[in-house]
């Protein structure tokens, strides 16, 4: 299929590491991030990054002839997938509860519970900000917790778990936080990449696993925007 609509320009992604980039807010997916971890044969690209031509380019530079696969966090973090997934023929992964979101987008995968790629990422279903809302973790070599919107910048080095207008259910959400916790274990614990915007970090981009306070700071709505 030929899609001739023009993209705007934007801007490619920043570099955080070697293995890993973020791509600049969404605002089709309320400012959320995405990023791009590449991790050997099967690299991955969690969230839907903005639908411009500097997206488009580095995904396609990023992939290097491989097939990457595209891994949802949550269904703020859809953006435009499908007309993304036109141009590049990647598969997409979601938790089965929000499966039902993306018609036409084909190939789609789902899973229940626990899920674990080619490349050895695991992703938790984590209900709670909405009801398919799932955690990747990428353990060493590359340790990082990719979040979603379960866990959000709310000041300096500081991420949290926040209740909103959005919020699908929070008392899951606090059991799903507290499990996973267990989930990932200790050895060892993983930077936090949260898929929601990342302005309140004032210039990081991730955080370390210190950085998940059991609440909010002092002067942070539960109800404000994230």
């Amino acid at each position: 299929m030929t899609l001739t609509t023009a993209l705007e320009p934007g801007r490619p992604p920043q570099q955080i590491r070697p293995d890993l980039w973020l791509f600049p807010p969404n605002r089709d997916c309320l400012g959320g991030s995405s990023w791009w971890l590449d991790c050997g044969d099967e690299p991955v690209l969690i969230d839907c990054p903005p639908l411009t031509e500097a997206s488009l380019e580095a995904l396609q530079r990023l992939a290097a002839g491989r097939t990457p696969k595209v891994l949802l966090t949550n269904r703020e973090g859809h953006g435009r997938v499908r007309r993304l997934q036109q141009r590049l023929g990647w598969p997409v992964l979601v938790q089965e509860q929000e499966a039902y979101l993306l018609p036409g987008v084909d190939p789609l995968e789902t899973f229940a519970e626990e899920h674990r790629t080619a490349a050895g990422l695991r992703l938790l279903w984590t209900p709670g900000p909405t009801p398919g809302s799932c955690v990747v973790h990428a353990p060493a070599p590359w340790s990082v917790l990719f979040c979603g919107r379960l866990l959000v910048p709310v000041a300096v080095g500081v991420l949290a778990g926040l209740q909103h207008r959005r919020t699908f259910h929070w008392p899951r959400q606090q059991r799903s936080l507290e499990r996973l916790r267990e989930w990932v274990g200790s050895d060892p614990l993983p930077s936090l990449a949260s898929g929601a915007g990342l302005g309140a970090l004032r210039g990081e981009r991730l955080a370390p696993w210190s950085a998940w306070s059991q609440g909010a700071p002092a002067g942070v709505s539960a109800h404000g925007s994230v």
